[in-house]
């Protein structure tokens, strides 16, 4: 335990992109309260757990640490606990009755409690034991933030929340309603992160392309990164979270005129019969799914698409399957990832009758898998002998000389990777590579 003049705390981030935004900023209001973060729980004063509670498998995880970190706390390995984010948002009170353990239970938009909650913790004040604020109608503010991705890598959220009501998520619920933040906000935070080392600035919001519309009165996301890619530093702005909607000939002009915007978007598009997306309530069709596609494709050169789709969602019936499994096979993603549907209690799509077997909904999710992974490593085989621009992560363990990076084609954490020698290259670089062999989902590159 330690015993220095700064009580240290292990913070423990699960989930998407946005909880790692939201964990960063605590960690550097922790660190304005006094508190110094070190790498593993073993040891620490206390530990912050930042769950997810998106789907029944990230349920799963943040209960499974949850259990993992009181366990330590029971052996005296560490002071105390405390439970931030999604799943606390979600269960609530409900938790501290499951985990008693639990030293502090901070909402998502608690978050800027967290400091006084590590206090009450430190100091021994029980009394308060939660923490949970109303959604606000403006998104917080992420400056400050303690870095925990690589320096040449940031996220940068642009807004909260979700006004889409697609009956088999209960991500509003957890998060509120959109809330975007101000341009001048964004362009200040990209600054200082671009000012810490970041070269990569990748965009992420629960709808980005809904971007503005509570604040403006129209989408602006075109607007924002004409600013962003004015910031000397930023080397690459790469794109997350494009719901099929608001997307606009400005946009994509916006994208394919830059020299900064990679041309890679991930757009989840769910699934493509039209009896499935209007029980999904995704507010959109095939027809126009196919001509956005199309037009996505022509307007902007090299694009890669990434896009999500849900297998096994209740009613969906072996034929409404196999058309997605065609459109997936025929559209020639090069990144997809695809799940089996989970059973939300508290949303439309849960209460729904006609629930799938979980096996049958796990064989049509390794389907379609399966039918992407032709077409990706097909992908990966047709960048051989391409030159493209990498940029560097990490070394390779044991491995003197190699590298793990991405091309534009990767986004990280949830794509592929490209593995790169040669002379001089280093962590947090772009280089200019070959790619000189395929191996499934990744490439082999030689930089010079």
């Amino acid at each position: 335990m330690n015993r220095m003049n700064k009580p240290t705390y292990a913070l423990v981030t699960l989930g998407c992109p946005k909880n790692l935004v939201d964990s960063e900023r605590m960690g550097g209001l922790l660190g304005l309260g006094g508190y110094e973060m070190v790498r593993e729980p073993d040891g620490s004063d206390f530990v912050v757990i930042n769950t997810c509670a998106f789907i029944g498998d990230s349920r799963a995880e943040s209960h499974a640490t949850i259990r993992e970190m009181l366990d330590l706390k029971k052996e005296g390995r560490t002071r105390g606990v405390i439970v931030t984010g999604c799943l606390a948002q979600r269960e609530r009170e409900k938790l501290l009755e499951i985990y008693p353990g639990v030293d502090q239970l901070v909402g998502v938009f608690g978050r800027e409690d967290i400091a006084a909650a590590a206090q009450r913790l430190v100091t021994g004040l029980h009394e308060q034991r939660m923490v949970f604020r109303p959604a606000p109608t403006r998104a917080q503010s992420d400056l400050h933030r303690m870095r925990i991705t690589p320096k040449h890598l940031a996220f940068l959220k642009i807004s909260e929340g979700c006004n889409r009501g697609c009956t088999f998520c209960a991500i509003p619920q957890m998060r509120g309603k959109h809330a975007s933040k101000p341009i001048e906000d964004i362009v200040v935070e990209a600054e200082e992160l671009v000012a810490d080392g970041a070269k990569e600035l990748v965009v992420v919001a629960q709808d980005t392309t809904f971007y503005g519309m509570d604040i403006y009165g129209k989408p602006r996301l075109d607007d924002l990164l004409k600013q962003l890619e004015q910031i000397e530093g930023v080397v690459w702005i790469r794109l997350m979270y494009f719901y099929p909607m608001y997307i606009t000939d400005d946009l994509l002009d916006a994208i394919a005129s830059s020299k900064k915007i990679l041309p890679y978007i991930d757009i989840p598009l769910q699934h493509i019969d039209d009896d499935v997306l209007r029980r999904m309530r995704r507010a959109t069709t095939r027809d126009k799914t196919e001509k956005l596609l199309d037009r996505l494709r022509e307007k902007i050169p090299n694009l890669v698409l990434r896009t999500t789709m849900i297998a096994g969602f209740p009613g969906e019936t072996e034929e409404q399957f196999e058309r997605l499994e065609e459109f997936v096979g025929r559209r020639h993603f090069e990144r997809l990832g695809a799940f089996a549907y989970s059973q939300e209690p508290t949303t439309p799509a849960g209460i729904m009758e006609a629930q799938l077997p979980d096996e049958v909904k796990k064989a049509r999710r390794d389907r379609l898998l399966a039918a992407q992974q032709k077409n990706a490593f097909a992908w990966s085989r047709s960048q051989v002998g391409k030159q493209l621009d990498v940029i560097v992560d990490s070394p390779v363990p044991n491995e003197p000389g190699a590298f793990m990076g991405r091309s534009y084609a990767d986004a990280p954490e949830v794509d592929g990777a490209v593995y790169v020698s040669g002379e001089g290259v280093a962590v947090g670089q772009i280089v200019r590579c070959e790619m000189v062999a395929a191996r499934g989902y990744d490439l082999i590159g030689v930089a010079g």
